[in-house]
Parts: C-alpha cells; sequence; structure tokens
C-alpha cells in the first residue's frame, strides 16, 4: 500500500467514526431528552433539600463521573457556588484498602452506605450496564433510599433491572462502547446546563 493509499484509508477511517458519532448522537437526540430533564430534576430537587450527588463509574465513565463532579463543584458555564458532587472514584487510599479488604466489586457500594443518605442521588454510569461495582452501587443506594440515575447503553444490563419508577435510566442506543462515552459526555454537559438554569436562571 502507498503512503497516499494509507493516509486516504486512514482518512475514511476517521470520516467513518464522525459519521457514526453523528447518527448515535441523532438517534440520541429523538429518544433521551425527556429523561435528561427527568434526571436534572431529580438533581435540582435534591439539591434544593441540601442533599448531594454521588457519581461512580470505571474507566472512560469514572473519568466522566469525575468530570460532572468537578462541573459542579467548582463551574459549569456561569459563574455561581459549588454544588456539591463526589466522585466515588478519586480516593486511591479508600479504593485501594477497600480492594484489598474486602473485594474490588464493594469500592463503591461500602462508600455509598457511609456517605448517602436518603434523598440523596447516585448518579451511576456503566456502557454495558453491567459492571458488577456500579450494579452493588445502585443496590446500596437502593438500601439508602437515594434517587439513581443510570447513564448507560447496549440493553441497560443489570442495572436496568435495578431501577425503580422513580429512578432515571439514560440509555445510549448503541452498542460501541466509543459512540456510548460521546453521548455521555453529551448528556453529562446538559444535565449541568438544566441544573444552572433551573436553580440560577442562567442561560
Amino acid at each position: 500500500m502507498t503512503d497516499a493509499n494509507r493516509q486516504s484509508d486512514a482518512i475514511l477511517r476517521v470520516t467513518g467514526a464522525f459519521e457514526e458519532s453523528l447518527r448515535v448522537k441523532a438517534l440520541a437526540l429523538t429518544q433521551l431528552p425527556p429523561l435528561i430533564v427527568r434526571a436534572a430534576g431529580l438533581m435540582v430537587d435534591c439539591l434544593l433539600r441540601e442533599g448531594k450527588i454521588l457519581a461512580c463509574g470505571n474507566g472512560g465513565s469514572a473519568a466522566d463521573a469525575q468530570h460532572f463532579s468537578a462541573e459542579m463543584l467548582n463551574r459549569f458555564e456561569v459563574e455561581r457556588p459549588g454544588l456539591p458532587a463526589i466522585a466515588l472514584t478519586t480516593d486511591s487510599s479508600t479504593l485501594t484498602s477497600i480492594s484489598n479488604d474486602y473485594q474490588f466489586a464493594e469500592v463503591f457500594s461500602r462508600q455509598v452506605r457511609a456517605l448517602g443518605r436518603p434523598g440523596d442521588v447516585l448518579l451511576a454510569i456503566s456502557t454495558s450496564g453491567n459492571s458488577a461495582n456500579v450494579v452493588l452501587a445502585l443496590e446500596a443506594a437502593l438500601a439508602r433510599d437515594m434517587a439513581i440515575i443510570a447513564l448507560t447503553g447496549r440493553a441497560g444490563g443489570k442495572m436496568a433491572e435495578l431501577m425503580r419508577d422513580t429512578d432515571v435510566e439514560i440509555r445510549v442506543p448503541s452498542s460501541s462502547t466509543a459512540r456510548i462515552q460521546e453521548v455521555h459526555i453529551m448528556v453529562l454537559h446538559s444535565l449541568c446546563d438544566l441544573i444552572d438554569h433551573q436553580l440560577l436562571g442562567a442561560g
């Protein structure tokens, strides 16, 4: 294969990824906005009652949990006081001690049981919906009478089976981890925007 052919092939791959991302986002646009609005409402009600949001996920979803928490604690697009959100993915001493003394599957659920209070919100992120430690976090949140907002993909997995009518599952219509994560970021930014708008009238 010549250099020109390799470059052409690479451009086609990149173009294809962009096109697939646009396709999934267009499909998500037809399905997800009402769910995002419901989820933002749960978060706003929680914050108005002086509750907090706990967020968790693995890998890229851990980064998303931390991203959301940072937007809440610091700011999104307008100046405002910080809002209480905790990413359960950031404390290396807690994560390693729980993994060492118990098992990795409990790294989030033990934190939820310790930090969660009735009326708080768990933001649980898993592209498959089957991450064992996130599923156990949902079970712990249910036991603590917390609201649950789940960001999933594919068929929703075990997380979807645990959701109550009062909870919100935002399931991306895709089986590609990369495409699901791309929409998850959009969902999180939409949640931040709605929270600021509903609390402050921002934008």
